[in-house]
């Protein structure tokens, strides 16, 4: 039995960091986990840019809030999920996702837990699992599924690579030269049928 396990920023809705960084105008915060493959040393930087800017977690917050998914994104997940199990795997945390898993109908998420002092400053994170999506991966293969996965960052590459199927989704230009073994996709319908076709 296959399931799915996708990514979610830049997959499914947009980059949560880079709707931050154009609300607050501070353009340092665009950097993601497709350009940084350190997600600790990403996380460490971004939490100092917040606290030099006095900003946490409800300026965040108040931004997704805004956020919708990008567009095609539920009525993928939709037909996804009527032909498989889906599990969203993503670096994110629990007081980012919820609205957004809102928007996507509820799907199941596996995520991160910011750590927040009482007047709202994120003062850390604490990971579910080191290398999460890999070891997600693995956990459930061990149980008997088969993995297919799909992302567009660094910290996706464990678990394609360790799937089944895996497959690139509106990834940078410098991942695919880099890992060319992994065929690209840029859209839902493309996507689909690729997944259709794993599944059978």
């Amino acid at each position: 039995m296959y399931i799915t396990c996708l990514d979610l920023e830049g997959v499914l809705v947009p980059e949560i960091w880079i709707a931050f960084s154009e609300a607050s105008g501070i353009p340092q915060l665009r950097r993601t986990t497709r350009d940084e493959p350190d997600y600790d040393k990403l996380m460490r930087w971004r939490l100092g840019i917040l606290k030099e800017h006095g900003l946490g977690l409800k300026e965040i917050q108040d931004v997704i809030a805004t956020v919708d998914p990008l567009p095609g994104a539920k009525a993928f997940l939709d037909e996804l999920r009527s032909i498989g199990q889906v599990l969203i795997l993503s670096d994110t945390f629990t007081q980012f996702a919820q609205p957004l898993m809102k928007k996507l109908g509820w799907p199941t998420i596996f995520c991160n837990t910011l750590t927040v002092a009482p007047g709202g400053e994120i003062t850390g994170y604490q990971m579910r699992c080191p290398q999460s999506k890999l070891a997600t991966v693995k956990a459930l293969q061990s149980i008997g599924f088969s993995t297919i996965a799909c992302g567009d960052s660094f910290n996706d590459l464990g678990m394609i690579g360790a799937s089944q199927a895996g497959f690139l989704f509106r990834t940078t230009d410098q991942i695919k030269a880099d890992y060319p073994q992994y065929p690209a996709y840029e859209t839902y319908d493309d996507l689909l049928r690729a997944i259709k076709a794993v599944v059978g």
